[in-house]
C-alpha cells in the first residue's frame, strides 16, 4: 500500500515537474523572442510609441493622397478653379478696360480684341503668356509686356518695331522693318516716304542692303529704291533717276559703291541725265545715256553702251 502511494506520489510529481518544464521552457523562449526584438527596437533612434505613431500617420497619408488622386481624376481641382474664377468675375474682377502703351503707328485695334476675346475675362483664370505670345503674332509687335492692374483693367506695354521700306512683291506693297518682318499693306497712293525694295526676298536682305548704304553715307538720303537681282546682287535706284548696277557679294558691292560715291563727289555724276551706271565688272565702269545722246566719261576708265543683263538677272 505505502508502495503503491509512493509511486502515485512519484508519478503525481513525475508529471507536475515535466508539466513545470514544459511551461518553463515556453516562457524562455517567449523570454528570447521578446529580447531579439527589443534589441532591434532599442538599436532604432526613436520608440516603440513613435515607430507606431509614425505607421498610423503613414497609412492615414496614404489614404489622404488615394483621396486626392481620386479627385483629379473626376476633375474636382479644375472646377473648384473654374468656380473660383466665376466668383470673382461676378465680384467685379473680371477686364472690362484695356490700357494700351507704347504704340505710334499700328492700328490698336486687333490689341484689343485679343485682350478682350479671350475665353475666360476672369482677372484670376486669364492666361497671360497667352495674351502675349497672340500680340506677338501681329507684324507691327516687337515685344509686349502684359500686366493685371485691379480690379478689371488690363494693361498692355508694347514696343512697336520700325518700319524702314517698302517691299514691292507679286504687285502687293508692303511695310517692312530691318529684319524684313512684314508689318503692314501700304496703297500705291499712300507710300510713305522710305525705299523701295523690289523682287523675291528681297525684304530679307533689307538689313544687308542698310549696311551697304553705310559704306556711302552722302549716297544715302539720295536712294529712292533698291532691286535685289537674281537673288544676290542688287541695283540700286536714285531719287534722280539713275540706276547703278552692283556685283554680287558683300565686300565687291561695298567697293564698287565707295568707288561711285567718290566718282560723284568729283564729277556730280547724278542729275546729269545718265540712265545706268554698270559696276558690275570691277575692270570696267559703263554708262547708260538716254538714246540719241554721245556717250563720255568723266573718268580715267574707259566708257561704253550698257551690256545686257547677265543670264538669270532681272534688267
Amino acid at each position: 500500500m505505502a508502495e503503491a502511494r509512493i509511486r502515485r506520489g512519484g508519478t503525481a510529481r513525475l508529471t507536475r515537474t515535466t508539466g513545470a518544464r514544459g511551461r518553463s521552457g515556453a516562457r524562455g523562449r517567449t523570454a528570447k523572442r521578446r529580447s531579439w526584438v527589443d534589441g532591434l527596437l532599442d538599436l532604432l533612434p526613436f520608440s516603440e510609441e513613435t515607430l507606431q505613431r509614425v505607421a498610423s500617420w503613414t497609412i492615414v497619408g496614404i489614404v489622404l493622397a488615394g483621396v486626392v488622386g481620386i479627385a483629379m481624376v473626376m476633375g474636382v481641382p479644375a472646377m473648384a478653379g473654374q468656380k473660383a474664377s466665376e466668383l470673382a468675375a461676378k465680384a467685379g474682377f473680371e477686364v472690362e478696360k484695356v490700357e494700351v502703351r507704347g504704340v505710334e503707328r499700328m492700328d490698336e485695334l486687333p490689341i484689343y480684341n485679343i485682350a478682350l476675346g479671350q475665353v475666360s475675362r476672369s482677372m484670376l483664370a486669364l492666361d497671360l503668356p497667352k495674351v502675349r505670345g497672340d500680340m506677338l503674332k501681329l507684324g507691327w509687335v516687337k515685344d509686349a509686356r502684359i500686366s493685371r492692374r485691379l480690379p478689371d483693367t488690363l494693361v498692355v506695354d508694347i514696343v512697336e518695331r520700325d518700319p524702314v521700306a517698302v517691299w514691292q512683291h507679286d504687285g502687293q506693297l508692303h511695310l517692312i522693318d530691318v529684319q524684313g518682318v512684314v508689318l503692314q499693306s501700304v496703297s500705291a497712293g499712300a507710300m510713305p516716304d522710305l525705299p523701295l525694295v523690289v523682287g523675291p526676298n528681297a525684304n530679307l536682305q533689307t538689313a544687308g542692303l542698310n549696311k551697304l548704304m553705310e559704306n556711302a553715307p552722302a549716297l544715302k538720303p539720295m536712294l529712292a529704291g533698291a532691286t535685289w537681282v537674281g537673288n544676290r546682287r542688287w541695283d540700286l535706284r536714285f531719287q534722280s533717276g539713275e540706276t547703278l548696277s552692283l556685283p554680287e557679294g558683300d565686300k565687291p558691292s561695298a567697293t564698287a559703291l565707295v568707288n561711285f560715291a567718290r566718282m560723284d563727289g568729283v564729277n556730280r555724276l547724278l542729275g546729269r541725265g545718265i540712265v545706268k551706271f554698270d559696276m558690275r565688272d570691277p575692270d570696267r565702269f559703263v554708262l547708260r545715256l538716254p538714246q540719241g545722246q554721245a556717250t563720255g566719261a568723266s573718268d580715267d576708265k574707259p566708257a561704253a553702251s550698257a551690256e545686257a543683263p547677265a543670264k538669270g538677272e532681272e534688267g
